[in-house]
């Protein structure tokens, strides 16, 4: 019985997808005598808790004395942009709280179970824990490991080439492939490239979907050249910020929608701690080559995904993750998911971990 409580939880968290930015997707089913009495998700960012939701959706607030609330992740206990759960669903007269998962972030991380159990509450943890994890990935990575969820996507030919000739704009892939990418920039909350794919290639790096919290466009640009070319379609695209690394101390924020990061020596550490400050729990890396060996020889990926179109180049063309960079092992991966698309085909591995990961 639990169990398909939880399922009926889990799939009200899904209508909150693509709008609870750095919250994480929650579902509620209240329950009473085996009879669902209500249900309620989080729908928006600095909106009702899906509890909250679930409470004021049920017909008979009566009805919720010595209920059963079933809630994905573990009820908030501070004062955010919304009062703490904890204190509604003690106020409501709901006698067992089952929650799916606890919640990764410092901030709840056990407080809300605690404080249930410490006014009488009966709380049961773990049911269909799993399943509710599978709701939030980055959030629970960015949590639990301290950093962004990172994907690398590459687009290359069955011989690993990323482009016919260096220096030169190619479309690797058909329109299928594409419409995907485009997708999965909007489930990231950051798209990062190199200065030399911008210059090159000379992209928008904008989802699909127009949504109220779009991906910030960042760009890794040591010299500082991208800034010196103000009709590149990252400046003229203005609805979705401009994120720029470099370590040129003479670069300006030419842009309103564009912010400079300077360091005098560029290092992941700095990279990656200012994504943590500003709350970026996701990135979408889309190259070019030596940006993707550059994540990988930090070992700063989760994931990898490689749209490969059946075209071979040859030559001197350019490879895909190439670099002069030594290579002393292999960084191995377990395949998630193969899938044609049009012509191309779609793979999806993740990161092996190991022990020391």
């Amino acid at each position: 019985m639990h169990q398909s409580f939880m399922m009926a939880a889990i799939e009200e968290a899904k209508k909150g997808k693509g709008n609870t930015f750095t919250n994480p997707l929650v579902g509620a089913a209240i329950v009473k005598e085996g009879k669902l009495l209500s249900l309620g998700a989080h729908l928006q960012y600095g909106e009702s808790h899906a509890e909250v939701n679930a409470i004021q959706n049920c017909d008979s607030p009566e009805e919720l004395f010595n209920s059963t609330l079933y809630v994905t992740l573990e009820p908030c206990n501070h004062q955010g942009k919304q009062p703490p759960c904890t204190q509604a669903i003690i106020q409501s007269g709901i006698s067992t709280v089952v929650i799916g998962q606890l919640d990764p972030n410092p901030l709840v991380a056990g407080k809300g179970k605690e404080f249930l159990q410490n006014h009488g509450i009966k709380v049961i943890v773990g049911v269909e824990e799993e399943k509710c994890r599978a709701l939030n990935p980055f959030y629970n990575h960015f949590f639990e490991r301290d950093r962004p969820y990172i994907t690398l996507k590459q687009a290359i030919t069955l011989d690993g080439k990323i482009s016919l000739k260096e220096g030169s704009r190619y479309s690797i892939t058909g329109t299928e492939a594409i419409s995907r990418v485009r997708k999965e920039r909007g489930e990231h909350q950051g798209i990062v490239v190199g200065s030399e794919t911008v210059l090159v290639d000379n992209p928008i790096l904008l989802p699909d979907i127009v949504t109220n919290f779009p991906p910030v466009r960042i760009v890794l640009d040591r010299r500082g050249r991208i800034l010196k070319n103000p009709k590149l379609n990252l400046f003229q695209t203005t609805t979705n910020p401009v994120w720029i690394f470099t370590e040129n101390p003479k670069l300006k924020e030419l842009f309103p929608h564009v912010t400079i990061f300077y360091t005098p020596k560029f290092s992941f550490t700095f990279f990656i701690e200012t994504m943590r400050k500003r709350g970026v729990q996701s990135l979408y890396i889309e190259g070019g080559a030596k940006i993707h060996d550059a994540f990988l020889a930090e070992n700063l990926w989760d994931e990898v995904i490689s749209y490969i179109a059946p075209k071979l180049f040859g030559g001197n063309s350019p490879m895909s993750f190439h670099s002069e960079r030594l290579v002393s092992k292999e960084q191995q991966l377990v395949f998630l998911e193969v899938e044609q698309l049009g012509k191309d085909i779609r793979v999806r591995g993740k990161r092996k971990q190991c022990s020391q990961d």
